[in-house]
């Protein structure tokens, strides 16, 4: 049975640290403090079978004005069986995240997932900036 939750007593850092430092291609080496920190000061969602952790992410946010998601995925086994948008549909309907003005990810291989669900190239990308320090 699956379910998605935000209960970050249930989510499983180490699982979390060791997909994100090593497997990911955005937080490769990412050390567990930081791991951690991340996840005090975000809104995190757990995706789980029977209990077990196959999926996460986290969403960083004003709860008025914006979110921005981040640092999402599902365990390589359990991919291409409609996790992924299960959680993001949870994450897009949660009621601290309704009545945004807008949302924002990066992604380098999920754009038709995040596509399903409205996001879009940005409209205007010679108005970013960014400081990139690592």
């Amino acid at each position: 049975m699956i379910q998605i939750s935000t209960d970050k007593k249930k989510l499983d850092i180490d699982l979390i640290h060791k997909y994100l430092s090593k497997e990911s291609y955005w937080a490769k080496g990412r050390d567990i403090e930081i791991v951690k920190r991340s996840i005090d000061n975000s809104l995190c969602f757990g995706l789980y079978i029977s209990n077990k952790q196959i999926g996460f992410a986290r969403v960083v946010s004003d709860y008025s004005v914006f979110a921005w998601i981040m640092d999402v995925f599902i365990l390589k086994n359990y991919r291409g069986k409609g996790y992924g948008k299960k959680l993001m549909k949870v994450i897009m309907t949660h009621k601290k995240l309704q009545n945004l003005q807008r949302w924002g990810l990066g992604t380098d291989d999920a754009h038709g997932l995040y596509e399903q669900f409205g996001f879009k190239l940005l409209s205007k990308p010679e108005n970013m900036m960014e400081i990139k320090l690592k």
